[in-house]
């Protein structure tokens, strides 16, 4: 009786152990990759998208250059937006309007689509299909992710 308490004591307290840590690491690396592309100019968030996206797809060099503009040209809008939100980060977020809400989704679906066609102009069909394919993954990747918090 006393080596089953033991036990089940031991089980029990390593299961616990074993979760946090688990869990704090996966938080640790999330914020780390978020504060190391805080510090990126858009120039080199572009030139790692495109590398990532050459290995990934197999961009050819006109293909790369053209990649690197769009993302560049992503990357200053993203950096844009990551300091808009640091200066709201320590007050209050401001209550938006169904308008300023249906706004604010109509032209983050504009840019979207506007995305999606010009990758489609740069891309062959075969990889345009492959991106497509990986931008998916990512999207339910992120919504299990946003599920488990």
């Amino acid at each position: 009786m006393k080596k089953l308490i033991v036990l089940a004591t031991l089980v029990i307290s390593s299961i616990t152990f074993g979760q946090e840590n688990y869990n704090g690491k996966r938080d640790h690396h999330k914020k780390g990759k978020m504060e190391m592309m805080k510090d990126f100019t858009p120039e080199q968030m572009a030139t790692l998208r495109t590398k990532k996206m050459t290995l990934a797809l197999d961009l050819t060099k006109a293909q790369q250059n053209k990649m690197q503009a769009l993302h560049l040209e992503s990357a200053k809008a993203r950096k844009g937006q990551m300091k808009k939100r640091e200066q709201y980060k320590n007050t209050e977020k401001p209550k938006l309007s169904s308008e300023e809400k249906y706004l604010k989704m109509n032209s983050l679906l504009d840019r979207k689509i506007e995305m999606k066609s010009k990758m489609k102009s740069i891309l062959t069909d075969e990889q345009f299909q492959k991106w497509e394919r990986t931008q998916k993954q990512s999207r339910s990747k992120k919504k299990k992710h946003h599920m488990r918090k």
